[in-house]
């Protein structure tokens, strides 16, 4: 497939797992007591600041939407190893297991993005950043039904499909966006 697009994905792959793994040396794994729900709706918050930044060209904050996009990829790949291995408040999970975890959550994200790139031709370079905005947000509200749901479908994907979706969304658009932070 597209050696370029490969490069830059895996460039930003790496700038997301050096920032989880700096987060988890200053925090731990805190984060496994937060249920699948509470990790969606974090990311519908980065997601929303992103589309509303968007729409008034301004921001107040001086955090630009790259780094919420790299939060929405890093909160999307904690949520699917809570959808997988359930929340965990003892913190048995040592950190290396975690970022073995996280890393192999990426990896799945990289191979179905090269499989859809190959069925879909490259069309998310033609697309603008704010529609890719809009699909992460409506995914998310996909994956909120199936949430009140119990995690039931009848013919959709489930919840850890879309995750995944979102997760290579957000690197098309910082890659879009020709993310700077992708060489730190």
């Amino acid at each position: 497939m597209n050696n370029i697009t490969n490069n830059q994905f895996q460039a930003i792959i790496g700038h997301c797992t050096k920032l989880f793994t700096q987060k988890m040396a200053d925090y731990g794994t805190a984060w496994r007591v937060l249920r699948v729900s509470s990790l969606t709706d974090q990311i519908y918050i980065k997601a929303k600041r992103i589309r509303s930044i968007e729409l008034k060209n301004v921001k107040m904050v001086d955090e630009g939407v790259e780094n919420e996009f790299v939060g929405i990829i890093n909160y999307c790949a904690m949520a699917i190893i809570q959808y997988r291995k359930g929340v965990d408040e003892t913190d048995e999970l040592q950190k290396s297991e975690v970022a073995k975890l996280f890393s192999s959550v990426l990896q799945e994200a990289f191979d179905l993005m090269n499989k859809k790139n190959h069925d879909y031709d490259e069309a998310w370079r033609n697309m603008r950043v704010s529609s890719l905005t809009d699909i992460i947000l409506m995914k998310l509200l996909r994956i909120k039904q199936i949430e009140d749901n119990q995690g039931n479908t009848l013919v959709s994907e489930g919840i850890d499909a879309n995750y995944f979706d979102i997760i290579n969304y957000a690197i098309f658009a910082l890659i879009l966006l020709n993310f700077q932070g992708m060489n730190e």
